[in-house]
């Protein structure tokens, strides 16, 4: 959905990796608790490679989630907008102020940007969270299904172990051929097994990550806050 501003609030799931390697490789070999002992045959020897963070953006279900978070967050993104160019707009004023203005007004109208500056902060911050929660969310639900897609399709297809590489700095793999990566597969195979996921909100566009900073990031004053005066 991924989550560069209110990061763009286009989404492009900068998706926090599901599942450890481990923990992929055990759902495509692990027998269920209770389960009947596999038959008798040829051990499976195939490794396969997957970015499981690309298959939910990509999957028809992850595609419409992803459109509905856009437009749920959008009227934020813009609120955020209108707030930041407000406060851009009163410290460009203060700058070309500040050489008529007494000590007094100075300090008046540095404390009012400072307040709104670290208001529209903690706007952003709340707004922030609770995109990432949403975000979360969808990837959970997405993602314990795709997990069950990939386990089938592993053991249909002799694998034995397949590698998540969606986050490379915990990724163990440095290289593999084309002919491993299953990522298209398990997109295809997780679509057939979830057809209602397919029908997204008619012209809704596609975002691009999660939500990034208003368009100039809070920060404080360029001019600080003069110290006030002892009486």
């Amino acid at each position: 959905m991924s989550i560069a501003q209110f990061r763009n609030l286009a989404l492009g799931l900068g998706l926090s990796t599901l599942l450890s390697t481990c923990a992929f490789a055990q759902a495509a070999t692990a027998p269920a608790p209770g389960a009947a002992a596999a038959p008798t045959g040829p051990v499976p020897t195939k490794i396969g490679v997957v970015n499981i963070q690309q298959a939910i953006s990509e999957c028809a279900e992850g595609k419409k989630e992803i459109d509905a978070l856009q437009q749920k967050f959008s009227p934020k993104q813009v609120e955020l907008k209108g707030l930041n160019d407000d406060l851009e707009n009163m410290k460009k004023q203060y700058q070309a102020q500040a050489a008529k203005l007494s000590d007094d007004e100075k300090s008046r109208q540095a404390k009012t940007i400072d307040t709104k500056q670290k208001s529209l902060q903690r706007t952003y911050e709340d707004a922030q969270a609770e995109f990432q929660q949403a975000e979360q969310d969808v990837i959970n639900r997405i993602g314990v299904k795709m997990v069950g897609v990939l386990e089938k399709y592993a053991n249909a297809n002799g694998f034995a172990v397949v590698l998540d590489v969606s986050n490379p700095q915990t990724s163990p793999v440095l290289w593999a051929t084309q002919g491993t990566v299953i990522t298209k597969e398990l997109v295809e195979a997780y679509d057939k097994a979830n057809p209602a996921g397919a029908t997204s909100p008619a012209g809704a566009a596609r975002p691009a990550t999660s939500p990034a900073r208003p368009a100039a990031t809070p920060a404080r004053p360029a001019i600080a806050s003069p110290t006030p005066k002892k009486p």
